[in-house]
């Protein structure tokens, strides 16, 4: 097989999709039956980029331009109508090979196309996009539906709402799962606390929130969850989130100040790719009460960081956990409130919910993923 993998998600801030990205690339180096593997960065041929250079902040000069020229609904209709087609002359010459769009757009191609639709929330939670970004992701969605041969989703449940959403036929559409860096691992408390210690934190002192601060996210539900423990608790083992600055999040930064300001959250914003497994690692809970998600990798990263979770039951979660979390609604604030205590405190409780989190966990394999990719392709090219 001769494979074009489109690696623009690699890019900062470097999201979930952006690593699936990375990974799927680096991995399908290793699959035998891959004769060719060439990499399409904007509209030319490229090299792998290390996640680590991409994930630091020296790129978003460019990012804020992409931002500006989106925002703008001339310029927005133009990059949508231009960018394919300067992908499509940089395709010409390559319809032996199979092209893969790992983020939801396909450009017109005379070979056959693969693309991996993550979510549907710019179609069921669109009051949680910027209305820019809706338009814009629909209209290359619609396109993307009439180019593709085969979908590839991150779970059953995301496989299930697409056929049922688009009126696609299931056999078009393969779940393959997500996995994440074996940099996410269990360590011991000597390996971790020079980094805690940079960050003013300390080993199993704190709850842990990892993700873009946004409102699909539910950080209202969780700010008011955490303010209701008692004050001893809060004190004992503050909120530290971690996550980049995403749409109509300033409310959101207001309500995680007054929490700063009371002494029982910290917010550390950007942090480097190579210390988040730390701080993973170090924390005693981790907490994601999310709306809606297409998989939810922060909560496979802590488990296998072997660290309790505590997440809400919405959309791909509960099957990313299996047995391992503690589920509430995510609207029920006092039940994440009796859970949240319950991870901090019940001995017995952690011990299990580490020992269930770990197993699920091995089970997802960057390797696997690759792996049933390339079947993907060997089956479109059939």
């Amino acid at each position: 097989m001769k494979v074009i993998l489109s690696i623009d998600p690699i890019r900062f801030p470097l999201t979930g999709i952006g690593r699936y990205t990375y990974e799927l690339a680096k991995h399908l180096k290793e699959i035998e039956g891959i004769e060719q593997l060439k990499f399409l960065s904007a509209y030319r041929f490229s090299s792998l980029p290390d996640p680590l250079q991409v994930a630091v902040p020296k790129t978003l000069s460019s990012n804020k331009l992409r931002q500006a020229i989106l925002k703008n609904s001339f310029t927005r209709e133009l990059y949508r109508l231009a960018s394919p087609l300067l992908k499509q002359h940089s395709l010409r010459g390559y319809a032996d090979h199979v092209y893969h769009g790992p983020n939801f757009y396909l450009p017109p191609f005379s070979g056959p196309s693969v693309c991996t639709f993550h979510d549907l929330s710019i179609f069921t939670w669109a009051h949680c996009h910027p209305p820019e970004r809706v338009k814009y992701m629909r209209k290359e969605i619609a396109a993307t539906l009439k180019r593709a041969d085969m979908l590839i989703t991150d779970t059953e449940t995301t496989r299930q709402e697409v056929a049922s959403y688009f009126s696609w036929p299931l056999e078009k559409i393969t779940a393959l799962h997500l996995a994440c860096s074996g940099d996410f691992r269990p360590r011991n408390e000597a390996a971790l606390n020079p980094v805690l210690t940079k960050h003013g934190l300390s080993y199993q002192g704190y709850s842990l929130y990892v993700g873009t601060i946004e409102p699909r996210k539910n950080l209202d539900v969780l700010l008011d969850a955490y303010a209701r423990l008692p004050k001893a608790i809060k004190q004992q083992w503050p909120l530290v989130l971690i996550g980049y600055q995403g749409w109509r999040s300033e409310y959101l930064h207001a309500r995680i100040e007054t929490a700063v300001s009371e002494g029982w959250a910290y917010y550390l914003g950007f942090v480097e790719a190579a210390e988040l497994p730390l701080i993973y690692a170090g924390a005693r809970v981790f907490v994601f009460p999310s709306l809606y998600e297409g998989f939810g990798l922060p909560v496979l990263e802590a488990m296998a960081s072997g660290i309790p979770v505590v997440c809400s039951n919405a959309s791909t979660l509960p099957e990313v956990t299996g047995e391992a979390a503690a589920l509430c609604d995510p609207q029920d604030v006092e039940g994440l409130t009796e859970l949240i205590n319950r991870a901090l405190q019940d001995e017995n409780w952690r011990e299990l919910a580490v020992k269930k989190g770990l197993l699920p966990a091995e089970k997802f394999s960057w390797q696997r993923c690759a792996t049933e990719t390339a079947a993907v392709y060997k089956e479109v090219l059939a």
